[in-house]
């Protein structure tokens, strides 16, 4: 999965470098994001987005955060979302240097994940792939980088 090309993520560290859209729905659901297969070093950088457009990187991400990791797993719980269609991209950002770095040939060197664990063909996943709904209540996503 690391060696997958750096479109991959070119959009994720793009949007990740632009705010956030301000502010939340008025919702009591949840969406509880764990994150595996960890190394206990730097941190993981990730996106939701509620839009093809804002999976592709054409508008802003709903939640642009970060989680610091200490273990194999860490684990972030994100309020007041509205029910909807969403997606997550993500990344371990080993050196915390906050961006996602490559090789010469912009193969990532640092692991990714996206919801669902959707996985591109030398490219990055759909949002088709990626893409999950999201209901009123708890919700919870495993992102996988192992």
């Amino acid at each position: 999965m690391r060696n997958r090309p750096s479109l991959i993520l070119a959009a994720l560290t793009a949007t990740l470098a632009a705010s956030a859209t301000p502010g939340l729905a008025a919702d009591n659901s949840t969406l509880t994001v764990n994150f595996t297969g960890l190394q206990p070093k730097g941190v993981v950088n990730f996106m939701v987005v509620d839009s093809r457009d804002s999976y592709d990187g054409k508008a802003p991400a709903k939640v642009v955060d970060r989680v610091v990791v200490t273990g194999s797993s860490a684990s972030v719980t994100l309020k007041d979302l509205a029910p909807g269609r969403y997606a997550l991209k993500a990344f371990h950002d080993l050196n915390g240097d906050g961006k996602m770095n490559t090789n010469p040939f912009g193969i990532p060197l640092e692991p990714f994940s996206f919801s669902n664990n959707a996985r591109g063909r030398m490219g990055p996943t759909s949002w088709e792939a990626a893409s999950f709904e999201m209901i009123e209540g708890s919700n919870a996503q495993t992102l996988a980088f192992d």
